[in-house]
């Protein structure tokens, strides 16, 4: 269905833009609008993993300055989605609570406000597009250079420069129109006329996904007399309710604390669209007096149009402010959905006790199953997809073209995908033990039970390492972040390598390919702490977070060897003398990654003897 109506769509809008040279200009302005919504977006996406991360994390404490921070950089940034959707990210990560969040959203709300000001004070009343020129020109010169810095400064000029050539287009564009349609003839008074006309406003703002361009689209035709003062008023609210359908969008692939901050937007721009609508017409005298106190004239409309816009949503905040506690209590306790639920074992069946062997293979299977959902979480706990792990693709590429974390609640993820299922081990492990025929089979289920176990440690340590990768793995530090790299790459070939390791029929080349493994990745960690010695010695990093990344590379190595070790025990073949007896001690280990690396070095020398 849709791929008919799509076409069907394009085809009438080539039509409309070919048949009225106004609607082409105005349709102009809207698509110059956009794109330098875009490009602003994608400007200031550069400075959100580090400058804009820590003023983030030390503005939400109190919940005036977590609206206050919502204020100024959806001021400055010119995009509610764009603060909404970091907002999300680290409401999901937990970087801040439920509560901070929903204050940002707020201020959020107020900060867009600013960009109606602008348009209707200064847009429309001065040639805009004669600033847009020059600002184009030198966006132009930044966005050709190779430093990354100067091109994201060079987007947001071009995002500028594009935004006052599309307020340009579309002022003369309705301009021109209104010669020949008055659509001012359509407008509808009274209660049916808000309601209409706020679902118009709404809309407009979801197809476009952006609040912005719908208040510039609705001051310019105002200005223009295409629609009456009060049905713009009806529009801007429909703007304001719109706004939340990216944010809706966005928390779809956010754990539960990111469908949670969503809901709170959903509510409290709702709560604030009905306040304005039933009380609509004291709202209009408000603005009234407010415009008369600071000299805005009684015909200038659009400065009206801004101050209601301001007005009904700094109400909005002023009545939630003392509900976003208990706001966030309920959801917590309410919104609790979580993407596919507790994971149950899948051969543990009373079945399987009746012969030692069943026993022992159907726990075997199962640590397996625990095993699989731990490599899907570090896989998500590193910012990699599973299918980059379980592919052929470069690891390090992978890894260093990550541009986002990928939200993650760990804690969410174990009690759905590891603690119950570790719980089920035990518990059969257990019964087990009171069956007379069950004590051949005893040592090999404790070892399955404390793999299991290391398993459940793994997934411990990647909750501590997750933590500050989030917060640090895309720094704007080159140092943390080539640090942080170095970590997830080590921990995603770990991953790669545990899996082909499982993959191998011969028990005993299973057993040598992990020893193979154990090798390569100490040498990984002395390269990681030469790395950090290195840096640190430099001053390329603040103490506070070096220290961070020691103990981070004390959970990788707790991980790595936890790891491994679960592997021995599932690919040992009934716990047979012999294949024990071929796997390396600890020391082993450390000789041959010493003599390695030895090698390396004299190989770098130049092959000197």
């Amino acid at each position: 269905m849709i791929r008919i109506i799509n076409p069907i769509l394009l085809c009438g809008l080539a039509y409309a833009l070919w048949l009225s040279p106004d609607f082409l200009e105005i349709a102009t302005g809207i698509a110059l609008f956009m794109f330098g919504m875009f490009s602003l977006e994608k400007g200031f996406r550069f400075f959100a993993g580090g400058p804009l991360e820590a003023v983030l994390r030390i503005s939400t404490d109190r919940l005036w300055k977590s609206v206050g921070f919502g204020v100024v950089t959806t001021s400055l940034m010119q995009s509610s989605s764009l603060v909404s959707l970091i907002t999300v990210s680290f409401v999901s990560s937990e970087m801040i609570t439920l509560s901070a969040g929903i204050g940002i959203i707020m201020g959020a709300n107020i900060g867009t406000t600013t960009g109606a000001w602008l348009i209707a004070g200064l847009g429309l009343k001065v040639d805009i597009a004669a600033y847009a020129m020059p600002i184009l020109v030198f966006g132009t010169l930044f966005r050709l250079r190779r430093n990354r810095s100067t091109r994201a400064w060079g987007s947001i000029l071009l995002g500028f420069s594009f935004l006052f050539l599309g307020i340009h287009y579309m002022k003369t564009g309705f301009e021109s129109l209104q010669s020949t349609i008055d659509l001012s003839a359509y407008a509808i008074s009274g209660l049916r006329g808000v309601l209409i006309y706020t679902l118009v406003g709404t809309a407009v703002t979801v197809v476009m996904q952006s609040s912005h361009a719908t208040l510039m689209i609705i001051i310019t035709a105002l200005s223009a007399g295409q629609v009456s003062y009060e049905n713009a008023l009806a529009l801007a609210i429909g703007a304001n309710l719109g706004s939340t359908a990216t944010i809706i969008l966005g928390s779809f692939s956010a754990n539960v604390g990111g469908k949670r901050l969503a809901v709170s937007h959903v509510i409290f721009n709702v709560t604030s669209a009905a306040i304005a609508i039933v009380f609509l017409d004291q709202f209009a005298l408000m603005v009234d007096s407010m415009a008369r106190f600071i000299g805005v004239a009684a015909d200038d409309y659009l400065l009206r149009l801004a101050l209601f816009h301001t007005l009904f949503n700094v109400l909005g905040v002023v009545v939630f402010w003392p509900l976003v506690n208990p706001l966030a209590a309920v959801l917590t306790r309410w919104v609790n959905t979580r993407p596919k639920g507790r994971e149950y074992p899948r051969y543990l069946f009373n079945d399987a006790l009746e012969t030692p062997a069943t026993a022992i293979e159907a726990v075997r299977k199962e640590v397996e199953h625990l095993l699989d959902n731990t490599f899907a979480l570090c896989s998500l706990a590193l910012s990699l997809k599973r299918s980059t792990i379980d592919g052929e693709e470069s690891l390090a590429v992978a890894v260093q073209q990550t541009r986002r974390v990928i939200p993650l609640d760990v804690d969410d993820a174990y009690e759905d995908k590891i603690k119950g299922l570790y719980g089920e081990i035990v518990s059969f492990v257990g019964r087990a033990q009171l069956r007379e025929n069950m004590r051949q089979a005893g040592q090999g289920l404790y070892e399955l039970r404390d793999a299991g176990r290391s398993i459940v440690v793994v997934v411990k340590g990647v909750k501590h390492l997750h933590k500050n990768l989030t917060r640090y793995g895309l720094s704007a530090n080159p140092a943390v972040r080539q640090c942080y790299d170095q970590i997830r790459f080590e921990l995603a070939e770990l991953l790669r390598d545990c899996r082909a390791a499982l993959a191998e029929d011969a028990y005993e080349v299973a057993l040598l390919a992990v020893d193979a493994i154990a090798v390569k990745q100490q040498q990984h960690s002395q390269r990681l702490t030469e790395m950090l010695d290195d840096f640190i010695r430099q001053q390329r990093m603040p103490p506070s977070i070096a220290t961070s990344l020691m103990n981070d590379s004390d959970y990788a190595q707790e991980i790595r060897d936890r790891l491994l070790k679960a592997i021995r025990v599932l690919r040992q073949s009934h716990w047979e003398i012999s294949a024990t007896e071929m796997q390396l001690t600890d020391e082993d280990i450390s000789e041959l990654a010493d003599q390695s690396s030895t090698d390396s070095a004299k190989a770098q020398v130049g092959g000197s003897p």
